[in-house]
């Protein structure tokens, strides 16, 4: 959107300026992750082709990069239709992760239908009623400690109809859903002593025992979680409006249909603690928790009484809601895509972690973060960033004096806040796009929890330096 202030003086130019600067528009998520592509193509044009040699970790059965082993390959620039196919190849790739969103979204919007989750809104809240404070924090340890144990992320986008329905009963706006969800989950997620997907993982690629150091890590939850918290709650306070009492109260939707809301409701605790139960014990992927959710739609549906034609109805009606958060998804992947074919991932790895040796150990722990900060936006996979980092920066680290214990806690603080802000997390885009906020409102209400988030990973990563852990 083009901008042209008028010519003023004084204090009319200072308003006429803040004014306009307000009503400029952040890119819309296509146009900005269609420039991260665009830009990554470029990048196969200026940056020389490399790669490591890899190898098979018997520890975490991944393939894993041999330090010192980097090499100059010929180019292979992206050429403009690998770029444009590199679209549904990134579908193609993130393939499980947008059939999940796609038959979660249509079994909650088939939930949504038969009134349940409308009536244990309404059941919660008048169980609450003079204490509803206290939801905002109990939502959010409960998806803290989701993200904490199994890393969960894109699978949060399939409860937001129950999210956006509670904050609107509560009069809290869309972004308080976003902020108690999926940005709890992410804090939980990058400060977990246990979570399999990030600190797990570098430490087994580290070659440290699982879980050690886990109650060095518990401290800074705990202060994590508060900041998050308090920030979400004075945003919540700041900006709430008249509850909406607009829509059907849980008597009123009840009587919609011939089924029972409670069951279903019943029915959704069942599946949600197969869900956890299959995660967290039997190392569920996304394609089986894609078939509990059909199940779960299914089933709601005839236990609703929206009948088999009305059940289909229903999940017809959540794969169009959730169709542009899946192509956020794929878009998001594809900028991976990009790079990859232009052998120069592996490059920017090399580039931003070779200067680190020559620094002392303080500033190369923290430099390490900063690492860690700028290769999320090209690698924003947590797991595959600890795959691509661990091999070289482990053996750095033991060069330079620095505890590998520290260095899985750069990766850990820096990697998994990054899912905060990173505009290449198909699964924040896809999550904002669900709950109708922009990428530019997220980041004036994230940006300084961020930043004081990043911080506090910073006091942690020098203070384990003097603790010796």
């Amino acid at each position: 959107m083009a901008w042209y202030p008028e010519v003023t003086t004084g204090r009319q130019n200072r308003g006429a300026t803040f004014a306009a600067m307000n009503s400029m528009r952040f890119p819309h998520p296509l146009v900005l992750l269609t420039a991260f592509i665009l830009l990554a193509a470029a990048l196969s044009y200026v940056l020389p082709a490399g790669e490591f040699v890899r190898r098979l970790d018997p520890a975490t059965q991944r393939q894993v990069v041999v330090p010192g082993s980097y090499h100059r390959v010929p180019p292979t620039p992206v050429s403009p239709l690998n770029m444009l196919v590199s679209l549904p190849r990134g579908l193609v790739d993130a393939g499980s992760v947008v059939f999940l969103i796609f038959l979660a979204g249509g079994a909650f919007t088939v939930v949504d239908q038969t009134g349940a989750l409308r009536y244990g809104v309404d059941s919660l809240l008048h169980r609450a009623q003079g204490r509803e404070a206290v939801l905002i924090p109990l939502v959010s340890l409960l998806f803290a400690i989701m993200g904490a144990l199994e890393n969960m992320g894109e699978e949060i986008i399939a409860l937001v109809p129950v999210l956006l329905v509670l904050m609107r009963r509560l009069g809290y706006p869309s972004i308080v859903a976003v902020a108690a969800s999926l940005g709890a989950a992410v804090v939980g997620a990058a400060f977990s002593p246990l979570n399999p997907f990030q600190v797990v993982i570098a430490q087994k690629l580290a070659q440290l025992p699982p879980f050690s150091g886990w109650a060095y890590r518990v401290v800074f939850l705990v202060i994590a979680l508060g900041i998050w918290i308090v920030g979400t709650m004075r945003y919540a306070r700041r900006h709430r409006v008249a509850p909406d009492t607009t829509s059907p109260t849980a008597t009123e939707e009840a009587t919609t249909h011939r089924g029972q809301p409670g069951l279903v409701l019943l029915l959704l605790l069942v599946a949600f603690s197969v869900f956890g139960y299959g995660v967290v014990s039997l190392g569920w992927d996304f394609d089986q928790m894609s078939a509990l959710f059909f199940v779960l739609g299914v089933g709601a549906g005839l236990v609703g009484g929206l009948g088999l034609t009305g059940t289909a109805e229903g999940f017809v009606a959540g794969f169009r809601d959730v169709a542009f958060s899946g192509i956020l998804i794929g878009f998001a992947r594809a900028i991976f895509v990009v790079l990859e074919q232009g052998h120069v991932v592996d490059t920017i790895v090399q580039g931003l972690a070779a200067p680190l040796a020559h620094l002392p150990v303080a500033l190369a722990a923290l430099g390490m973060l900063v690492v860690h900060t700028a290769l999320h936006l090209p690698v924003p996979s947590v797991s595959g960033q600890a795959v691509l980092t661990m091999p070289l920066l482990v053996p750095l680290s033991d060069l330079i004096g620095l505890s590998r214990q520290v260095t899985v806690l750069a990766y850990q603080y820096a990697a998994g806040l990054g899912d905060l802000v990173t505009p290449t997390n198909g699964g924040l885009m896809a999550m904002l796009a669900a709950c109708g906020v922009r990428y530019d409102q997220w980041l004036r209400f994230a940006g300084k929890l961020y930043g004081l988030l990043l911080a506090l990973g910073a006091v942690a990563v020098v203070l384990g330096i003097a603790f010796h852990i």
